[in-house]
């Protein structure tokens, strides 16, 4: 017969009994669940929390600091589903003292936990290998949450059988999990972001791991490496609590060649504003949205020609845009009524209207009287609007994610031509053209597969590199031809319109006709393989695999 460590001293965990043959054979005890089982589900359940939790904030700061988050998030969770598997096997090979095991993983577990986004912070400032860093943390972690279960379910042996030990351990540990995807999603990422997200996760095991150690100190074998290693941890849990914002402030700093003056983890994303002399920098998930060195050459072209190519100027829907730049340029034409913002984070709307950089650099635009914001996803809202705009102005980060790039395919255009009036444009941003040209093509593309009238240009902006937009007009045409009210088609140049439209009353920086002229230009190698490049479909988003192929090192 041999005995494990159980819950109360002396009392036997599990029995083995020999038969006839030779074999060992494991006989289950079948006892009523007393207060000791409650105990360890509780724990279990706390556990379940933090362990789904802990594998979101891993890939989260993969997706964050590495890009291609689609890519990173996923082999991130998969690799610590992997290493709990493994953790799994590794259990077996604690024998005796399994209190004391699980007491260990859960002091470890803290530490790592509470330490990862600090640790990863720090590293990435100085380590071109963050990749590894990031991956090795995250198995560590999943290796101990994967050795924590079998533990538990060895522990809870004592007080039920077999058939109802394993469905209760593992039901305890599932609801965690959904308690703890909620908290993320929710309270953690938004409130308390990357920075003590994980510092509340690793209270959560140190204080599993404290009261289990407390209330059965006397089934422990080694009482008293367990109260060094809970002092210890407790000293570093207190140190994280301390110095984790000034090492996460350092070492995202150390991203960036201008003084941070701005940071918030967002439900969405992380938003950073840089500050250079008198010039500001506004990046989100690291990417750059706009310098005010030179945004003029972003936001005059986005918004006028589109402007002033409409038939009217009414009604003006924009998506996305939400640091208020290109509504600043909408509100310069005076017979604008109405504008609508569809922006989905609310925190960068919330950083447009209060920070002063902001608000001196988009006047104010967002607190206009005509303009009316809506926290949503734009594809959403032009399901469920029925609402008809002049100008529709389409200014997303580029589509490096799956979420983004649905909002440059066919359908999505299809959807947006639908909300435009008679002689109604649509315009979108449509990534570098050097860079990313294919991407650009595709989305060209896209555009013109709806029926519309679409046209491409192009203007350099200096911190952004070579950038473009499409440019679509629902028919008829601004000025009809007689006799001829069908809408116009792909084959309708708008070029000529475009040629001669005047800036000359706007307050435009860059923006004149000369410049619309040569924006219209491109040099003959841009459209070379135009035949071979693929409208991005729902069911294939050609767009984000060309996206993700582009030639984003050279920048």
């Amino acid at each position: 017969m041999s005995q494990e460590q159980a819950l109360s001293p002396g009392q036997t965990v599990s029995q083995e009994q020999t038969v006839s043959s030779g074999q060992t054979v494991s006989q289950e005890q079948t006892v009523s669940p007393g207060p000791q089982s409650t105990i360890l589900k509780a724990c279990v359940l706390a556990t379940g929390i933090s362990g789904i939790v802990a594998e979101y904030v891993m890939a989260t700061l993969a997706s964050y600091l590495l890009g291609d988050a689609i890519l990173h998030w996923t082999l991130v969770i998969s690799l610590m589903l992997f290493a709990m598997g493994i953790g799994s096997r590794l259990s077996r090979l604690v024998r005796g003292p399994l209190l004391d095991a699980f007491v260990g993983v859960e002091l470890a577990l803290s530490v790592l936990v509470a330490a990862s986004a600090p640790v990863v912070y720090l590293l990435s400032a100085y380590s071109p290998a963050i990749g590894l860093i990031i991956y090795s943390l995250a198995f560590a972690i999943g290796l101990l949450i994967g050795i924590e279960l079998p533990l538990v379910t060895r522990l809870n042996q004592s007080f039920e059988e077999l058939r109802l030990n394993i469905g209760s351990v593992m039901e305890k540990d599932y609801y965690g999990a959904l308690i703890g995807g909620l908290f993320f999603a929710l309270v953690g990422l938004p409130y308390l972001g990357l920075t003590y997200t994980p510092l509340v996760l690793g209270t959560v095991n140190f204080a599993v791991a404290v009261y289990l150690a407390a209330r059965y100190r006397g089934a422990l074998k080694r009482p008293r490496a367990i109260v060094v290693g809970s002092l210890a941890v407790a000293v570093g849990l207190a140190a994280v609590a301390v110095l984790a914002e000034p090492i996460v402030r350092y070492g995202e700093q150390q991203k960036y060649r201008d003084r941070v003056i701005y940071q918030e983890q967002s439900r969405f994303q992380r938003i950073v504003m840089t500050r250079w002399k008198a010039d500001i920098w506004l990046y989100l998930d690291g990417h750059q949205q706009f310098s005010s060195v030179d945004e003029e050459r972003y936001h005059e072209p986005l918004v006028h020609p589109a402007m002033r190519l409409a038939a009217a100027r009414r009604r003006v829907l924009v998506l996305g845009g939400g640091d208020g730049l290109a509504i600043r340029e909408i509100l310069m034409h005076a017979d604008v009524e109405a504008v609508t913002l569809v922006e989905l984070d609310p925190a960068v709307t919330r950083l447009a209207t209060t920070h002063p950089e902001l608000r001196r650099i988009n006047r104010d635009a967002l607190t206009d009287p005509r303009v009316e914001i809506v926290h949503r996803d734009g594809y959403g809202y032009l399901l469920d609007n029925d609402e008809l705009f002049d100008v529709m102005i389409i200014d997303l980060p580029d589509p490096r994610t799956i979420s983004l790039a649905r909002l440059y395919s066919r359908p999505f255009y299809e959807l947006a031509a639908r909300h435009l009036t008679p002689g109604g444009v649509l315009v979108t941003q449509a990534t570098s053209p050097f860079f990313s040209r294919r991407a650009f093509l595709s989305i060209l593309k896209s555009v013109r597969a709806t029926g519309l009238a679409a046209v491409p240009y192009h203007n350099h902006v200096p911190t952004l590199g070579e950038w473009s937009w499409v440019l679509a007009q629902r028919g008829p045409a601004r000025v009809p031809e007689p006799d001829n009210e069908s809408p116009p088609s792909t084959n309708i140049d708008l070029r000529p319109r475009l040629m001669h439209l005047d800036f000359e009353d706007l307050d435009t920086h860059f923006l004149n006709t000369d410049a619309m002229v040569a924006m219209l230009h491109f040099g003959k190698d841009v459209f070379d393989d135009l035949d071979t490049i693929d409208v991005s479909e729902e069911s294939s988003l050609a767009v984000f695999t060309y996206y993700r192929d582009s030639d984003w090192d050279l920048y």
